[in-house]
């Protein structure tokens, strides 16, 4: 896949760059809600200024202009910190982009417990479940900037709602843009196994990538799967891998109510019925502090997916 843990870059620093990159198309427009420092869609602003809109700390105004700016053919792009873009937000999203089924997506940053120092109000951990349950709304959560970068390309492609789940963390650069191939709705097998199925989503996959590494030398062998479209979900590849490894392991920076684990869980019940352990943010908020602490309080980590493996595979039908 081309990964080289030595070069990190955020993901949200590869979404403002694809702006800038392909925003020559000038059916896009570009709107944030006073935060494009951070959001990184100040790089689309500097070149296109006549296409950018500060609308000032605003963001249900702003989901409602995005929507009346897209029904006139244009793309909008809408950026804000995750936690007001998916959350609070969260009507004018339903009901004038996605009930309509407009031509936005929604570049949602600083998603997770990642964001670190700036606390539980800022770190949406429930953003994935609010998008995900909205009719017409597809849901994609990169894992690295190339990804990143394929995702917005994608996005300005398709013609409906797209929420793109980014963070503010720099993670290691897992694919080779020569060769990677971004396919809404598709998963990404990253690794071969027969016992166990990791399946990783965002900044999680390359943490799952360790795990993998760690069982392997256990004598254990882990399937890797990354589901950057979270919804609609490769139910066909999350089926063939609870049929051909018997156990799955779900890992995610967000809430297990409602996010990646609760969606796999729900297709293997219904069409292959598995164990399924998940690794993600036990229904609690977040806290204050540095992100490579948070990960370890919330046992967002390799050893934690390791060990639920392990226990995964104890369940597996005799």
């Amino acid at each position: 896949m081309g990964e080289d843990k030595n070069i990190k870059i955020a993901t949200r620093e590869a979404y403002g760059a694809a702006l800038a990159e392909f925003g020559e198309d000038k059916r896009i427009v570009v709107l944030d809600a006073d935060l494009s420092k951070s959001t990184k869609t100040e790089m689309f602003k500097k070149k296109f200024p006549e296409r950018f809109i500060n609308m000032g700390i605003a963001e249900a105004n702003m989901m409602s202009a995005a929507a009346g700016i897209a029904s006139c053919g244009k793309i909008v792009f809408a950026s804000s910190f995750a936690i007001f873009a998916g959350v609070r937000a969260c009507e004018q999203v339903r009901n004038s982009i996605c009930y309509t089924k407009l031509n936005v997506k929604i570049g949602a940053t600083h998603a997770g417990i990642s964001v670190g120092e700036d606390g539980a109000s800022h770190q949406a951990v429930e953003d994935m479940a609010i998008m995900c349950a909205i009719p017409n709304m597809t849901v994609i959560s990169p894992a690295d900037s190339v990804e990143t970068r394929q995702a917005v390309l994608a996005a300005i492609q398709y013609d409906g709602p797209v929420y793109l789940r980014l963070g503010r963390l720099a993670v290691p650069v897992l694919f080779d843009e020569k060769d990677y191939h971004f396919e809404p709705g598709k998963g990404v097998l990253m690794r071969k196994g027969s016992d166990v199925t990791v399946i990783a989503t965002g900044l999680m996959v390359h943490i799952a990538a360790e795990a993998c590494d760690m069982l392997k030398k256990e004598g254990i062998s882990a399937r890797l799967i990354n589901i950057h479209t979270v919804k609609p979900v490769d139910k066909g590849m999350i089926l063939d891998a609870a049929r051909e490894t018997g156990a799955i392991v779900t890992a995610e920076e967000h809430n297990i109510y409602g996010g990646l684990g609760s969606i796999v869980s729900s297709v293997t019940a219904a069409g292959m019925p598995v164990p399924v352990k998940m690794v993600g943010i036990q229904d609690k908020f977040g806290k204050s502090g540095k992100p490579d602490r948070l990960m370890k309080m919330y046992s967002l980590t390799a050893e934690k997916i390791a060990e639920q493996a392990v226990e995964a595979i104890k369940m597996k039908r005799k």
